[in-house]
């Protein structure tokens, strides 16, 4: 079972944006070191709990302060973006760092409307052309008739790093068989089952040349600690951080004593339980068997996993003991960490 790592630079209360920058690189290079397989930043606007709103600056930032560990986007928010702004970054990366960039391609804004409407965010439902448009630029596939043919793609004569769909509906699976990307599915948020879009995902699958076989991916929210009483009080303020976000108040990721400061009631713990019953919470045995039948109950080759916690250390602490639980941190310099 591969393992990899979705940050989002979470910005703690007490703290700020600039120190949870900065801890981006530190989690990656521990990830690296444990053995953790790729490494993704995230894309949202607008939130006061969230730092990553510019993943290629973190793209570059972490390949630069790591040596094997792939690095990329989970995802970039193609409404936001023109498709051959993305292709010249991502080109760019894969120069700058051969064989260590993924681009993960997202049809959401990743933020609120009237923060997508000041990105001049596209509307969604031209996101299968934006994304041919972005394979396109990238390859040189533009009709010789087609206006943009004329473009030259700087820098040219590099391949378009492995492609990713990013889906938590099963909307893109098909897409992204088509395309014959890798499929990411949003365990971690979204209740929707997985199984029947990773179903439609397969069947669908078209080889390509970085994916000659369909390759399904789940990220999962795991807090992990050396007791489950301990796993649960970290992952206690979690329910509290969904509230405010899901009420229109927004605000750093609290601590577990501002969670408990600040009980739900009934009608707010309803609202988030099928939030919380995605997460995956225990000592490491539990963790590692419940992680192990998410993978087998949906075949994915390869977990990412998403720990978003107020105490800095008690994460790393959490990706360590996953990794031990695994294996991975054995032998960090196994082929468990090379490129695939």
């Amino acid at each position: 079972m591969q393992l990899s790592v979705l940050d989002l630079a979470p910005i703690a209360s007490g703290s700020d944006a600039t120190t949870a920058l900065r801890r981006v690189s530190e989690l990656a290079r521990h990830a690296e070191a444990l053995g953790y397989h790729r490494f993704w930043l995230a894309e949202h606007h607008g939130l006061p709990s969230i730092a990553s709103a510019a993943p290629e600056i973190l793209i570059e930032h972490v390949a630069s302060r790591t040596e094997r560990i792939r690095v990329g986007s989970g995802g970039v928010m193609l409404p936001n973006h023109a498709p051959l702004a993305v292709a010249e970054r991502y080109l760019t990366l894969e120069a700058l760092h051969p064989g260590r960039i993924d681009l993960g391609v997202g049809r959401a804004a990743g933020t609120t409307p009237v923060t997508a409407h000041a990105l001049r965010s596209a509307d969604p439902q031209e996101y299968p052309q934006q994304l041919r448009e972005v394979m396109a630029f990238a390859r040189g596939h533009f009709p010789d008739t087609h206006p943009y043919a004329a473009i030259d793609v700087v820098p040219s004569g590099i391949p378009l790093p492995p492609m990713w769909l990013l889906g938590s509906s099963g909307g893109s699976a098909e897409l992204a068989g088509r395309v014959g990307a890798g499929y990411a599915f949003a365990h971690h948020f979204s209740p929707t089952p997985a199984e029947p879009a990773l179903r439609r995902y397969r069947e669908s699958f078209v080889p390509s040349a970085h994916f000659p076989e369909p390759r399904v991916m789940l990220a999962v929210s795991v807090f992990c600690a050396e007791t489950t009483a301990e796993a649960e009080r970290l992952a206690s303020a979690t329910g509290l951080m969904f509230v405010r976000l899901r009420t229109g108040n927004p605000g750093p990721i609290p601590s577990p004593e501002e969670a408990a400061e600040h009980p739900l009631s009934a009608l707010e713990k309803r609202f988030v339980q099928p939030i919380l019953d995605l997460q995956v919470v225990g000592d490491p045995a539990t963790v590692k068997g419940r992680l192990q039948a998410i993978a087998d109950r949906t075949g994915a080759d390869e977990l990412m996993i998403s720990t978003v916690m107020h105490d800095p250390e008690a994460r790393l602490r959490s990706y360590q003991l996953v990794a031990e639980a695994f294996g991975t941190a054995e032998r960090p310099g196994s082929e468990r960490s090379t490129v695939v």
